[in-house]
């Protein structure tokens, strides 16, 4: 924010507090950040920062701050802080070449091969005998699979007539998967247990993924190398400085 745009919003003994400091607040809340950043939420917020600013003087009028204990906590979090900048500075120098990144995608194609994808519809039930019955109607022309899942089903997916969109290989539990991969499309599955119950599960439809583009893998590739070599930067310096620091285990 502009600071010639900013205005005070409250004063704790003379001390203000700023539109900006509500803002930045918030903005450090991540994903909790929408639920705040409203009339009601600026309100609630605006009197947890007054909060916190009081017990701030208060601390600070007491010299709570020359007490041993928070002596002793300050000395951990300045610990805890130093080692994780030490860490960053380890290796913070790692970099992933786009030859490296190339090179990955080339001799590791079975990574990048997207299989199987299907489009599926499915009715949940508690029981093998009832997914038989309900099985039995549809194919019988007595209910419409659609129907049957707005009526039978306990999955959210009923309001949508049992659509389940789009998945890949891994995105379902294994008995659902290898139930669609054994069907055709348009084929009605026996019933299908999994650990959320019983299963009746139409194929929409079943294609080969193809293979995944170095273009849209390149960024996950780039994640990994580079955790992987900032994993090998951390032990080297680990190593090094076991050299300096003698280390005793017992």
């Amino acid at each position: 924010m502009d600071n010639r745009q900013d205005r005070i919003l409250a004063q704790v003994a003379g001390n203000p507090i700023m539109e900006s400091d509500l803002n930045e607040a918030i903005a450090g809340m991540g994903q909790r950040a929408q639920a705040y950043n409203n009339p009601q939420g600026r309100a609630v917020l605006l009197d947890q920062l007054i909060a916190r600013r009081l017990f701030l003087l208060d601390a600070q009028k007491n010299l709570m701050e020359r007490e041993p204990a928070f002596k002793e906590q300050l000395k951990r979090v300045k610990d805890d802080m130093l080692t994780q900048y030490a860490i960053q500075k380890a290796v913070e120098r790692v970099r992933v070449t786009e030859e490296e990144t190339k090179k990955f995608y080339d001799e590791n194609p079975d990574q990048f091969d997207a299989g199987l994808t299907f489009n599926a519809s499915h009715i949940l039930v508690d029981s093998e005998e009832k997914a038989k019955e309900i099985r039995e109607k549809i194919a019988a022309g007595e209910i419409s699979f659609e129907d049957a899942a707005k009526k039978e089903s306990s999955c959210p997916s009923r309001a949508q007539g049992g659509e389940l969109g789009d998945f890949g290989h891994g995105q379902m539990v294994p008995e659902f998967e290898a139930a669609c991969e054994a069907m055709e499309p348009g084929e009605l599955s026996e019933p299908v247990q999994t650990q959320f119950g019983w299963h009746v599960i139409r194929l929409n439809k079943k294609e080969e993924g193809g293979t995944v583009s170095y273009a849209e893998a390149k960024q996950e590739i780039v994640r990994a190398l580079t955790a992987e070599k900032q994993q090998a930067a951390y032990q080297s310096r680990v190593n090094q400085l076991k050299l300096l620091f003698p280390v005793d285990k017992f």
